[in-house]
């Protein structure tokens, strides 16, 4: 089985650049997409909605912004694109299907980068997912989510450690909450597990000349609870071709 989850910055602008030809040619089982930023009506063309796929979206109420989608080969029970969040909702974060073995979740985490006021909505995401996983912990379902988390965890997972301790993104509270999910709620970081490789990165900057200087960040993630019945057996980051300021990440399961 095989899982990709890639941040699109722009699902338009990620077709241009090759994006959906590329998918067909993976092969998937699933795919997760953050920062769709596009409405139903701007993404009608047959190209966004691949065959042998159940394709679902969840849109921000801002148009421009946000939004995450799911694509499954096999048809979902069920579809939940509710945080129970009002605030967040309304920003299109988060998508989840219950397939036969599993539930799946697409998110995308806020970024604080901006300022305090994100820095604190961002907060308030991570106390609500951290509550959603430790449901599905205390009713023994197997979860697995996928997506742009806008943290990095270990001094492995970024190109400079010490110039971003005060930078959103490499706080020590939110390594910290990276930490709590994975030792306390028994969460398993799927590519760590399998490769402890540095410098492997899933995002860059645009600023300078990080991507060709491999200045990056590893933000990108697929996390299984220990319910979860399939282990990681392969994992890559794809970056021979660009379809975004992030890079696909693939993880290839029992």
């Amino acid at each position: 089985m095989k899982i990709i989850t890639l941040n699109v910055n722009g699902i338009r602008a990620a077709n241009k650049k090759g994006l959906f030809n590329w998918l067909s040619e993976e092969n998937a089982d699933i795919v997760c997409l953050q920062e769709v930023r596009a409405q139903l009506d701007d993404i009608q063309g047959d190209e966004y909605w691949p065959n042998g796929y159940h394709c679902f979206h969840n849109q921000a109420v801002k148009k421009g912004y946000s939004g995450v989608a799911i694509f499954t080969k096999e048809k979902p029970e069920s579809l939940i694109e509710t945080m129970e969040s009002e605030e967040f909702d309304q920003e299109g974060r988060y998508i989840e299907c219950s397939l036969k073995e599993f539930k799946i979740a697409s998110a995308y985490f806020p970024s604080g980068s901006s300022g305090d006021i994100r820095q604190e909505a961002k907060c308030r995401f991570l106390d609500l997912f951290e509550k959603k996983i430790a449901q599905y912990n205390q009713s023994k379902t197997a979860f697995i989510f996928c997506g742009d988390i806008n943290i990095v965890h270990k001094e492995i997972d970024i190109k400079n450690w010490k110039s971003n301790q005060k930078n959103s993104g490499c706080l020590p509270e939110e390594r910290a909450w990276l930490d709590k999910i994975i030792d306390e709620h028994g969460c398993t970081d799927a590519f760590r597990s399998i490769n402890t490789k540095p410098e492997e990165y899933t995002w860059w900057s645009n600023r300078g000349n990080a991507y060709n200087n491999n200045v990056g960040w590893r933000i990108d993630y697929q996390f299984y609870n220990k319910f979860f019945p399939k282990a990681p057996l392969r994992s890559s980051i794809y970056k021979k071709e660009r379809f975004s300021d992030h890079a696909p990440l693939i993880i290839d399961y029992e």
